[in-house]
């Protein structure tokens, strides 16, 4: 779950700004058909197997529009929930739950979508020791909740930003003018608290980063045997990363790799939501 302040500060301002995109000056379908307060409540159901994700985040929709409402779940993050599920009851004002129940439902599938990739691909590392990271491929002004849905999910986060640790990439490279030159320079700028990852395409990259003491390797878009003879070459001298094009379809083929970690931006990037629905509103 989110942490008091962490809702506060960072979470309730980009709901806010959803129920702004979806509600400019009136909701008019609901004004037409409820012009008063009444109280009522409806369920959430869900439509297909998965993990369910993002419940404090569905809750606070419907908080920020009335406080009074209040949710009976359950169902807690992390749960393995199937097709037909009672998962929840909503109770409040009618115009309330007509009002908010689309951006409580787009969080919660998204978020719960993302979850359920992040399990399925997460167990097909199971028997290992490489831990599964997510990537900075998520969706503009979503990423504190696509990132937690990883964590649910038994995945692990990468950098959550820019500001949060030093990644240098082929662009990078290419502006300090080498591998080396890379390393050494952010060695020299960054906090002495922060490791340096690479990226590297080649063998020759790879040499290059381990002479210059980067502390993770990534081992970007390599068949499998210029990973395995990568892997030699680094010998236990920096933590290896493994990344591209990497998806639950094809994760398999590096499970006999001794890596450390593997990245997939599929897992944010290409997630299927997981259907939801809220039903059988009625006043009470």
């Amino acid at each position: 779950m989110y942490d008091p302040i962490t809702m506060k500060l960072n979470v309730e301002p980009l709901i806010l700004g959803a129920l702004r995109e979806d509600i400019t000056s009136e909701d008019v379908s609901t004004n037409c058909v409820m012009p008063e307060a009444q109280a009522g409540e409806v369920d959430l159901i869900c439509k297909e197997d998965g993990i369910i994700c993002g419940l404090q985040v569905f809750e606070q929709v419907f908080k920020l529009l009335d406080e009074q409402t209040t949710v009976d779940f359950e169902v807690k993050d992390g749960d393995e929930v199937k097709k037909g599920q009672h998962l929840a009851t909503v109770h409040g004002d009618i115009r309330v739950l007509l009002s908010g129940e689309r951006t409580a439902l787009n969080y919660l599938q998204r978020m719960s979508g993302i979850a359920t990739i992040t399990r399925q691909t997460a167990k097909l590392l199971e028997g290992t020791e490489i831990r599964l990271l997510d990537t900075r491929k998520t969706t503009p002004n979503n990423r504190i909740f696509e990132k937690y849905a990883v964590r649910i999910g038994q995945g692990n986060n990468h950098r959550y930003n820019l500001s949060d640790g030093v990644l240098l990439k082929d662009n990078h490279i290419g502006a300090a003018g080498g591998v080396k030159e890379a390393v050494l320079m952010a060695k020299a700028y960054a906090p002495f608290v922060r490791k340096i990852e690479i990226e590297v395409e080649s063998l020759d990259m790879v040499r290059e980063a381990v002479d210059a003491g980067a502390d993770i390797i990534m081992l970007d878009n390599m068949d499998h045997d210029v990973m395995k003879e990568a892997i030699e070459i680094i010998d236990g001298r920096a933590e290896i990363e493994i990344s591209g094009n990497v998806t639950a379809e094809n994760i398999a083929r590096i499970k006999d790799l001794k890596v450390d970690f593997v990245s997939s931006g599929a897992l944010t990037h290409s997630a299927p939501i997981l259907d939801l629905s809220l039903k059988n509103l009625h006043a009470v």
